[in-house]
């Protein structure tokens, strides 16, 4: 298929069952926190930002590629996958694995949340029976590196399985973007520097740029930033590199440009939990670099995103539609960054 035919985002890797717990405090070890409610939801980049875009209204495909366990919880991510318009074709049922899920232990006040994860039939996903020739997506957003064993496993040749998907996709005419997870991996960074080689757009978090770098970024200083940003870039990044935080964004191009955007400066009451906002950030980039908004838009409309995603506990049931994730920036301003 012709690039100039494609349509759509293709989001692979992780597709979890959010088990989301509001406590009052999280304990010390051998003490106890009350639950004060519970609900299940979307987990996983892919997954979240699928759901995502479908809550903000997009209008062109939105495809799953992962896999699931062939159990209660695969069941209900098929479903909830129907039910908001996204294609599951493409997610497989493993026997032997269950569906992967986490449970999200977010503190109320503070809306911090603490993951304990079981991997399942995520780490079981190598992108192997992919067909991007005849995918009608434009884009492909794979993710979470670190969180996909058998994609993060490195090949005899010294590359990852997952620098092979990208460049499958690649090959095929689709736009390609990684996300990452914030966690401990002995390999952090030879993970991530095996597939930036056929990525177009690296998206992280201040915390995860530190881990490939090497060094501690501080994620209120733009200047740093821009500068670890264009570090990044020249590991091979093809088309730009965005780091995210929890005060604003920034953006390094390959073309030279360079862009700073702050955060909403939403209300401390505005705030439910912040599980999902990277995702959401994530979702609002795609969605601009899908629909070939400025550069500056497109990190504008990820800092609303982001923002609408905080006043739910849950990944995705803070969304709106992009005109009123948009005006909460106009409602509440902008953070100076």
């Amino acid at each position: 298929m012709r690039s100039s035919e494609r349509r759509g985002i293709l989001a692979a890797g992780n597709f979890i069952v959010d088990r989301i717990k509001r406590i009052d405090a999280y304990p010390a070890e051998n003490m106890l926190a009350t639950i004060e409610d519970e609900a299940r939801s979307n987990g996983g980049g892919p997954y979240n930002v699928l759901k995502d875009l479908a809550a903000m209204r997009a209008d062109y495909p939105l495809l799953a590629a992962g896999r699931i366990g062939a159990d209660e919880d695969g069941d209900w991510i098929r479903a909830d996958c129907a039910a908001h318009g996204i294609d599951g074709s493409r997610l497989t049922s493993d026997s032997d694995y269950p569906t992967s899920y986490t449970d999200v232990m977010t503190v109320s006040e503070s809306g911090r949340r603490t993951f304990f994860h079981r991997r399942g039939a995520n780490a079981r996903f190598d992108g192997s029976g992919f067909d991007f020739d005849a995918c009608p997506a434009r884009m492909l957003h794979l993710a979470y590196l670190m969180l996909l064993d058998d994609l993060d496993r490195f090949e005899p040749e010294g590359r990852t399985r997952a620098s092979h998907v990208l460049e499958a996709a690649s090959n095929a005419g689709l736009v390609t973007s990684i996300d990452i997870v914030s966690t401990e991996h002995p390999r952090f960074r030879d993970i991530v520097c095996s597939a930036i080689p056929q990525t177009d757009h690296l998206l992280m978090n201040e915390v995860e740029a530190s881990r490939v770098l090497g060094r501690t970024l501080d994620p209120a200083n733009p200047v740093s930033l821009l500068d670890a940003a264009g570090e990044l870039l020249e590991f091979g990044v093809r088309e730009a590199v965005v780091i995210h935080t929890e005060h604003g964004a920034v953006m390094v191009r390959r073309d030279g440009n360079t862009l700073r955007q702050g955060s909403v400066r939403v209300p401390p009451t505005f705030i439910r939990g912040a599980n999902g906002a990277g995702d959401a950030f994530a979702a609002g980039y795609l969605h601009g670099v899908h629909e070939n908004l400025s550069h500056a838009s497109a990190l504008e409309l990820a800092v609303c995103t982001a923002a609408a995603c905080l006043s739910d506990a849950s990944p995705s049931a803070g969304l709106m539609n992009i005109d009123a994730c948009l005006f909460l920036g106009q409602e509440f301003g902008f953070a100076d960054f």
